[in-house]
């Protein structure tokens, strides 16, 4: 049986604050659009440039976490699958397609002007990283977690 994969990842900038809601079962689940550009050269030599746009869906602590860092304009990193969902409106089948984000990487320092301390808007120095992975994807009990191995790996075990 051949293996499938549904996974996007995506950078680009928030239109609007995330819309922060709680279901009736209580959990809490983040939406926002997302826009992704690409530029290119046009036949007349002059750069043409096209957006898309991207619905997001954030469930659960990422979904807080989405609601607590993210506001218009951020440029945010976002990985996560592809979902269509259909619903009815005035009889009639609508579709959705939606980024089901599992991961959130902030990209860019907070914007001036926004909620915090004045010296950090003013700051010029490297953007804060704030990155969050979904609850779906914990890491097991025992495993691994530190991505840096070099202080376990012995070079003369390395097969080059």
């Amino acid at each position: 049986m051949a293996k499938t994969l549904n996974r996007v990842q995506l950078i680009g900038r928030l239109g609007a604050d995330p819309e922060i809601r709680k279901t009736q079962a209580g959990m809490t689940v983040a939406t926002f659009g997302l826009a992704t550009s690409r530029q290119w050269p046009g036949k007349d030599g002059t750069m043409q440039e096209e957006t898309e746009w991207h619905n997001i869906v954030v469930w659960d602590k990422l979904a807080q976490l989405c609601g607590d860092f993210l506001t218009k304009g951020r440029l945010v990193y976002i990985e996560g699958r592809i979902h269509t969902r259909s619903y009815d409106r005035d009889g009639q089948k609508q579709y959705r397609t939606e980024i089901v984000a599992s991961d959130m990487l902030l990209l860019d320092p907070k914007p001036s002007g926004a909620d915090g301390d004045e010296r950090e808007a003013r700051s010029s120095g490297p953007a804060p990283v704030v990155a969050a992975r979904s609850e779906s994807r914990r890491v097991p009990a025992g495993a691994v977690q530190n991505s840096s191995r070099e202080a376990e790996v012995d070079p003369d075990e390395l097969p080059f």
